[in-house]
């Protein structure tokens, strides 16, 4: 896989895993509280939509996943 496809299975199971632990109708649910993980990761999406530049991504390169296009 290539550093920017990583990047998206992992932001996608941080949303799922956070509602499914913060949704009250949620057969796991914990806390609403876990819905700020969604909303971090939400924006974390948003800046990097609009900057080009992902943390996540920058530091899979340096342990030497492809980047890709």
């Amino acid at each position: 896989m290539k550093s920017w496809q990583i990047v998206r299975v992992v932001a996608g199971c941080f949303i799922l895993l956070s509602l499914l632990f913060g949704a009250q109708g949620s057969p796991l649910y914990f806390s609403s509280n876990w819905l700020w993980v969604t909303a971090f990761v939400g924006a974390n999406l948003l800046q990097s939509g609009l900057t080009r530049w992902c943390l996540m991504e920058s530091m899979l390169r340096r342990l030497g996943v492809q980047a890709g296009t």
